[in-house]
């Protein structure tokens, strides 16, 4: 069983310290990163913009970039869906001709 290790994450130039599992560490940093490049960017130049504020834009955010994706994989899925429908149609086509 891992231990969890306290790890050291900046966000908007605060230091923020999170348990987490040694093997999760480098994917925990990343995303650490992802966030701290999203709040960048909603805060923009206002460098006076309340760091909650700035946090739940950044979070709505990524949330809807997730959300987008996971639409788009889902249309991806069907599609991918109807091609192998469509090819084993196909198959069944060929197979059962003399």
């Amino acid at each position: 069983m891992s231990k969890s290790t306290p790890v050291s994450i900046r966000l908007l130039d605060r230091e923020y310290t999170v348990g987490c599992e040694p093997e999760e560490q480098d994917s925990l940093l990343e995303a650490a990163r992802l966030l701290d490049g999203k709040m960048r960017e909603v805060r923009g130049g206002n460098r006076m913009a309340a760091l909650d504020r700035v946090a739940v834009l950044a979070a709505l955010n990524l949330a809807h970039e997730l959300q987008q994706l996971k639409q788009e994989e889902g249309q991806r899925h069907a599609a991918l869906a109807r091609t192998l429908g469509d090819l084993h149609r196909k198959l069944d086509g060929l197979l059962d001709t003399p």
